[in-house]
């Protein structure tokens, strides 16, 4: 059996680094959040992930598609009806990308009162 390659996200040439770069994007993150409570049609989704424009919710379910992330189905009705949902390695990301939410959503005073404090000695 061959064996692989040991993969490193800290070493610059490593193709893992690519995934890391893509799930640390925060339309990444919020796109996998709302994804994570079961299939939904784009509209939905913009709707979902307030703030994201239609343009880079499109690359982000493109770039979410490509890399196994994502599946996307299509209905053969008139008009056309598109829904997007998680494959299993999809999935796999929804635990981890929720912890950081929640983390964010659980220290943001005291990361607001750093940010004060920090502008506050930057200040002439």
């Amino acid at each position: 059996m061959p064996q692989l390659p040991a993969f490193d996200v800290m070493t610059a040439t490593c193709p893992s680094r690519t995934s890391l770069v893509r799930i640390a994007n925060k339309w990444t993150a919020m796109v996998v959040i709302a994804l994570s409570s079961g299939r939904m049609r784009f509209r939905e989704l913009r709707a979902t992930v307030d703030g994201i424009s239609a343009k880079v919710l499109t690359e982000t379910l493109r770039d979410l598609e490509r890399d196994g992330l994502v599946t996307r189905h299509v209905y053969a009705e008139v008009p056309p009806r598109v829904e997007y949902e998680l494959t299993e390695l999809g999935r796999t990301l929804h635990a981890p990308l929720q912890a950081l939410g929640s983390w964010a959503e659980d220290h943001i005073t005291e990361v607001l009162a750093a940010r004060e404090s920090y502008d506050a000695r930057q200040r002439p």
